[in-house]
């Protein structure tokens, strides 16, 4: 079987970009000559999901985006804790109290319904990275299993045992692949191809503003 080296990759580019050079369509042809049974390969999707550095920077920023708003909330928690300390001075019963009894209640809940919002909303936020990108990822599985004849293509976990580290010992026996060929391995096309698929998404807008 034919390993997922340059040609793989290349194929990935020119079929996001549309420009299939005729060398590329020549070689179609032979692949499919060469096709005799089932054809197998495997793809680390944790790994690219892991390393990839265009999705680490969009799951970056959702961490960055509630570091912010953490940092925020403890102005929040402050200005809480001087009304606390601001009731105190008041009389229990008096109309003062019982006003700053109310601010301190209004401004309680406020703050606890920004935080499920907000916390809501960035785990909204990094669910839809993983889901476009496992999209992406899948597209580009498709893309060179059909040029490479492909009938199956398999999940597996490239992470090593580490006997100082139980849980990767029990993650790896259980690994339902034991063994198999690193010509079989797609994962790195597949990321060259997650990577021109990113680059080209990010350059689509600049190129529609130039046309007009």
């Amino acid at each position: 079987m034919r390993s997922f080296g340059k040609s793989a990759i290349m194929l990935a580019i020119v079929t996001i970009s549309t420009l299939v050079p005729a060398y590329v369509l020549a070689q179609a042809p032979a692949a499919a000559g060469q096709s005799t049974g089932h054809r197998v390969a495997v793809v680390d999707i944790a790994y690219i999901f892991k390393t990839h550095p265009g999705i680490r920077a969009e799951v970056s920023q959702v961490e960055q985006d509630l570091k912010n708003f953490d940092a925020g909330l403890k102005t929040k928690q402050a200005e809480l804790k001087q009304i606390a300390e601001q009731l105190k001075s008041f009389k229990v019963g008096s109309p003062e109290y019982s006003a700053k009894e109310q601010e301190l209640a209004l401004t309680e809940s406020k703050l606890r319904i920004d935080m499920a919002s907000k916390r809501r909303e960035l785990a909204d936020a990094e669910a839809r990275i993983y889901y476009q990108n496992y999209e992406r990822i899948t597209a580009g599985v498709k893309v060179m299993a059909e040029y490479y004849k492909i009938n199956l293509v398999l999940r597996y976990n490239s992470d090593k045992m580490d006997l100082e580290k139980p849980d990767t010992v029990i993650r790896g026996v259980m690994k339902n692949i034991v063994y198999h060929d690193d010509d079989l391995d797609m994962t790195k096309a597949i990321m060259q191809y997650l990577t021109k698929q990113m680059e080209q998404q990010a350059a689509a807008p600049t190129q529609g503003v130039q046309r007009n």
